[in-house]
């Protein structure tokens, strides 16, 4: 059986981001038979309707890595209650030009970390409704949501926290085990 390819996206540009140090983490803890790749979107731009016919090679290549991907691994911090504007810019490029959605059909796993006390809820929850349209099947148990995230990562941003380890591994699991299911 192939390895399985998994890519990660994180909704954070900050350099010391928590939600980026969980993707990293995340692909410390792959489970055997996969792949992990990080994919970055800062160097995206604004999401605009008159160049989704001919994007920019940046947005070519990102939908290319998805396109290439059997499964996603999200982490979203929260701003404002909800997804980061520029994870929701990266979905909306993927998703177009209407009829050419790279996202279709992939399985995904959504994690999150914050200095807040309910971590990344309210924006996991958003994240999960843009799903619906972009027809992403995606993990709903374990949910992984870091709370008070400065006590779970060491200064260096390497996570510390076994539980969340933990976590990470079941969520990554059941990720490999709905691709699977889902691929026959």
């Amino acid at each position: 059986m192939a390895d399985l390819k998994i890519i990660g996206i994180s909704g954070s540009l900050r350099k010391n981001s928590y939600n980026t140090a969980l993707i990293r983490a995340a692909q410390e803890l792959t489970p055997e038979g996969t792949t992990f790749e990080i994919v970055e979107i800062g160097e995206l731009p604004l999401f605009n309707e008159d160049h989704e016919q001919d994007p920019p090679q940046v947005v070519k290549d990102l939908k290319a890595k998805i396109e290439a991907a059997d499964a996603v691994v999200f982490a979203t911090p929260e701003y404002n209650y909800t997804i980061p504007g520029v994870l929701k810019n990266a979905i909306d490029w993927a998703s177009r030009p209407y009829g050419n959605n790279s996202w279709a059909g992939k399985t995904a796993a959504v994690m999150g970390a914050s200095i807040g006390g309910i971590a990344t809820a309210r924006a996991q929850y958003d994240l999960r409704k843009t799903f619906v349209f972009l027809n992403v099947h995606d993990v709903k148990q374990p949910e992984v949501m870091v709370a008070q995230a400065q006590n779970s990562f060491d200064e260096q941003g390497n996570l510390t926290n076994e539980d969340t380890k933990k976590f990470i591994r079941q969520q990554l699991e059941a990720l490999v085990e709905l691709t699977r299911k889902l691929q026959g």
